[in-house]
Parts: structure tokens; sequence; C-alpha cells
């Protein structure tokens, strides 16, 4: 399957981390990749905040994954800074490789060495399997999420 490489995303990965976010039954809903307007200027808030991490997985030249993670410094938990995971997501024919295990881990890792001392994520009710993958990695359905569309 060729080597890995989890990098730091640029620019030209947006349409091909666009696609990835809308290849699935909620994203085809949310996102429209034939217009990459909105999703380029949200690149640029991104790329210019030092919290914000969005990466890749590329193999043989390719991506097949993506993530975004933000480190949040907080006043709760004894002034503890913590990370979100976002906009997780693996190529359909990556899915079931261990990539997105490999994802996470470099995730967690990277929040370790940002001092961090939680990690959190959402995931839509919808995504089962999604649960089932978080726990085994060690993440605990410990709290209701709620949303509020604007």
């Amino acid at each position: 399957m060729g080597d890995l490489e989890i990098r730091a995303a640029v620019a030209t990965d947006v349409p091909a981390i666009i696609g990835m976010l809308a290849d699935d039954p909620l994203g085809a809903q949310r996102e429209s990749p034939e217009d990459l307007t909105p999703y380029m200027a949200a690149w640029e808030r991104l790329s210019a905040d030092p919290n914000q991490y969005v990466v890749v997985a590329v193999r043989e030249g390719r991506v097949v994954g993506t993530l975004q993670l933000s480190i949040i410094p907080g006043l709760s938990r004894r002034g503890s800074t913590r990370s979100i995971i976002e906009g997780v997501r693996i190529h359909a024919d990556e899915r079931g490789s261990g990539l997105g295990t490999q994802l996470i881990r470099w995730a967690i890792d990277a929040s370790r060495h940002q001092g961090c001392r939680l990690v959190q994520l959402t995931s839509d009710k919808s995504r089962t399997d999604a649960h089932r993958f978080y726990e085994r990695l060690g993440f605990e359905a410990s709290h209701t999420g709620f949303k509020l569309q604007l």
C-alpha cells in the first residue's frame, strides 16, 4: 500500500480534503465541493491561527485522510489546555486499513506535545461505527453535546 506520510496540509490539499468531507451521507448534505470559495477563505483563517492544525495523510502522492486539531487554552480543569479533533475523514478506498487509528494517534501525540490534559471530539449520533472506533481507542462517551445552527 506504499509509505504513509502525515503532514501539515497546504492550500493545494483543500480540494481533496473537501472531497473526503463530502463523501458520506452526512457530508453530502452539508458540503459543496464544486465551489471552493468558502473553503479557501476558511483555509486562510486556519492557516493564520497557530492553534489550528489541519493535517493530511498522504500515500503514494495522494491525500487519503485528514483531520483538524484545535488547541484551546482554558481556565477549567485547573487551567488545562485541551484539544478538539474535528473533520476526521478517511478516503473510501482506505477505510478499514488502520489509517484512522494512525491519524487519531497522531492527534493524541500532538496534543500531549502541546501540553494538553484532555483530548475531546464529537461524532454525529448516526455514526455508530465511528463511536465504536473511538471507544476502541480509549475515548469515553462521557458528555451529551449540543449545537445551535446560526
